[in-house]
């Protein structure tokens, strides 16, 4: 096949012609295929039914706290302890909540609100502006958090090795710059690990605002699908020896990991952040829901046995990331209409069109029946600048109509581009 952009105008046309042929075949089909979310298939999901067969009557009690009573505001020690082996931290920085961290993330930023964070001079509800940085592609659940308390969202741009530090370094003098986003370990879409250079510059940041709060969601710590476990550095140390002990919050949970809305979340802080949190926790809750997070220590136990779990989802992941590749390599890679990164790890690929096609490559894809994340949903108010980026979801959907919904998929990606080009001859 030959590049897009190198045919002329007839050759173009023919090439839209053809592809609006395989379109109209595709449409015909009837499809209803589902690749929007990031979400287990139901035999990953599976992979955990023996943990609801665990006895936690026995084992109710546990250092001294029984899980079917009231107490234990910070969680069960035992599923401290899981945590803490998990992320490489200590079990006193960690506190273990209920199903989502996206809600633990959601309550650290709306206590900074209403009451201030550790060193804020007031509660943020009192200042007149409030600036967040948000690394683009990213997650739209977190520019939403930040969006729904009134924050003027800044895109920060994604290199290979993370985000741009050159301008966090200099927004941050900014004493309005408050927080960043960041997903350090197979980022959501990309599949980005950040570089240990990009972390070290991370923890050592001297932000204009002395109550700066870097939300480090880990949701992919474990996550790997293709090789071995990928270690991954202290967040925490780091920031405390690099003179900020108070600036980060880490977030995790086992929602892909066991059931995805009835796992576990956690988030990890420095020992001061945990006294001021846990004071201000007190007067909402006594304690979350403890049986389900007996449940889980006993089911998973440490990192070690997590990591044998994982290796179990990744024999249903990694074929389907393969057929993706596969489909992509083969079909749009010649033609020269689109890049992707290709992860090791978490739950999406990252594709970009050539720009101004993403979210007509969307609307086709829908209309064939294929429902895929919105277009500009990876960036901060739904705006790709570039009109380049999509989302690919593949752990939902049985190979075979995974394997559909890439036909369909690239099928689109042509005809967007032709469309596209011809325009611009």
């Amino acid at each position: 096949m030959t590049s897009l952009k190198q045919m002329d105008r007839a050759e173009l046309q023919m090439f839209y012609e053809a592809a609006l042929k395989e379109y109209e075949s595709c449409k015909a089909k009837g499809l209803k295929l589902d690749m929007s979310r990031g979400k287990p298939s139901r035999a990953q999901v599976a992979l955990s039914n023996d943990m609801l067969n665990i006895d936690v009557v026995s084992n109710a009690v546990t250092d001294g706290i029984d899980a079917f009573n009231y107490g234990g505001l910070d969680g069960l020690p035992i599923c401290r302890r899981f945590f803490a082996d998990t992320l490489g931290v200590k079990p006193e920085q960690v506190f273990v909540g209920g199903n989502a961290s996206l809600q633990l993330m959601y309550d650290t930023i709306a206590k900074a609100y209403t009451h201030g964070l550790l060193h804020s001079e007031k509660p943020w509800s009192k200042l007149d502006k409030i600036k967040w940085l948000c690394p683009a592609p990213g997650y739209d659940r977190h520019f939403k958090v930040t969006q729904a308390f009134g924050m003027e969202l800044i895109t920060v741009p994604m290199n290979d090795d993370g985000p741009d530090m050159d301008m966090v370094e200099e927004v941050v003098k900014d004493p309005a710059v408050k927080g960043m986003w960041c997903v350090p370990k197979y980022s959501n879409p990309d599949g980005i690990v950040y570089s240990d250079e990009v972390i070290d510059r991370i923890a050592h940041l001297k932000p204009a605002a002395a109550d700066f709060l870097l939300m480090w969601d880990n949701a992919y710590c474990i996550h790997e699908f293709d090789g071995e476990f990928r270690p991954f550095r202290d967040i925490l140390t780091l920031c405390s020896e690099a003179g900020n002990p108070d600036m980060v919050f880490e977030f995790a949970s086992t929602s892909k990991i066991t059931f995805p809305g009835s796992g576990v979340a956690c988030f990890a802080c420095s020992k001061a952040n945990m006294a001021y949190m846990k004071k201000l926790i007190s007067a909402q809750t006594i304690s979350f829901d403890k049986i389900n997070q007996l449940r889980h220590a006993l089911f998973l136990k440490d990192r070690a046995t997590a990591l044998v779990h994982m290796k179990k989802h990744a024999e249903f992941l990694k074929p389907k990331f393969d057929i993706v590749l596969e489909y992509l390599e083969r079909e749009i890679k010649p033609l020269d209409i689109g890049r992707w990164h290709t992860p090791k790890g978490g739950y999406f690929v990252s594709f970009f069109t050539i720009p101004g096609c993403a979210k007509r490559t969307n609307q086709l894809a829908k209309e064939a029946g294929v429902v895929m994340t919105a277009a500009g949903a990876t960036y901060p108010y739904g705006i790709d600048p570039e009109d380049s980026n999509l989302r690919i979801a593949p752990s939902y959907p049985p190979v075979e109509e995974l394997k559909e919904a890439m036909s369909v998929f690239c099928t689109c990606v042509k005809l967007a581009a032709a469309e596209k080009l011809l325009a611009e001859k």
